[in-house]
C-alpha cells in the first residue's frame, strides 16, 4: 500500500493509503497538473499543461502539449512506468488528457485519462 494523493487522514486515524495502480496513477496527476516551480524543493516538477488550456486548439498546440507531457512522464516517472501513447484534446476551455501506460513493477497495461477546465 501507498500513501494516498491528495494527503489525508483515514478512519482509522491514519494516513489513508492506495494500491499501487492508484498510487502510479495519482503521481502522473500530481506531475501532469504541477507547474515548474510550484514545488519549493523540486523547483523543475511538473508539466505546466494547466496554462496551455487558454491556448487555441489547435494541432501544433496539440502536438507540443503530447511531447511535453511525454518527456515530463520519462523525466520524473521513468523508473515506474513506459509511455506506450499520449493524446491531447483541448476543447473550448477544457483540456483532456489520456495516457497509456505499461507498470513497470507489474507489466500491466493502463489507461488514465485526466480532465480539467479553465476556472
Amino acid at each position: 500500500m501507498e500513501i494516498a494523493f491528495p494527503l489525508r487522514i483515514s478512519h482509522q486515524g491514519t494516513l489513508a493509503s492506495v494500491g499501487y495502480e492508484q498510487h502510479v496513477m495519482q503521481l502522473i496527476e500530481q506531475l501532469l497538473f504541477t507547474s515548474p516551480g510550484e514545488r519549493v524543493n523540486r523547483p523543475d516538477f511538473g508539466c505546466g499543461i494547466l496554462e496551455l488550456v487558454f491556448d487555441s486548439a489547435g494541432e501544433a498546440v496539440s502536438s507540443a502539449t503530447q511531447f511535453l507531457v511525454q518527456s515530463a512522464l520519462q523525466q520524473w516517472l521513468g523508473d515506474l512506468i513506459l509511455v506506450e501513447g499520449v493524446h491531447v484534446v483541448t476543447q473550448e476551455s477544457t483540456l483532456t488528457v489520456t495516457i497509456h501506460y505499461l507498470l513497470r513493477r507489474t507489466g500491466e497495461r493502463h489507461a488514465a485519462h485526466f480532465q480539467r477546465s479553465a476556472p
